[in-house]
């Protein structure tokens, strides 16, 4: 992934890493439930690395679909 430079405060750029896709997704579920973010984003596995990664924006100064 390639580095990212956010300006504004409040917003996130999350490179997630975890042992499988199902983990991965619950934990950008988690996510949207608790900011208003990107979604799910495309899933990556490095060859050389254990797992998957995937990368989410996130707007912390909004909240997510669980108070929306």
């Amino acid at each position: 992934m390639t580095e990212q430079h956010i300006s504004e405060p409040g917003l996130e750029v999350l490179d997630i890493t975890a042992a499988d896709e199902e983990t991965l997704e619950l934990v950008v579920a988690q996510l949207e439930e608790r900011w208003a973010t990107s979604g799910p984003a495309l899933v990556r596995r490095v060859p050389v690395r254990a797992g998957v990664t995937s990368r989410v924006y996130a707007d912390i100064r909004r909240t997510g679909a669980q108070d929306g």
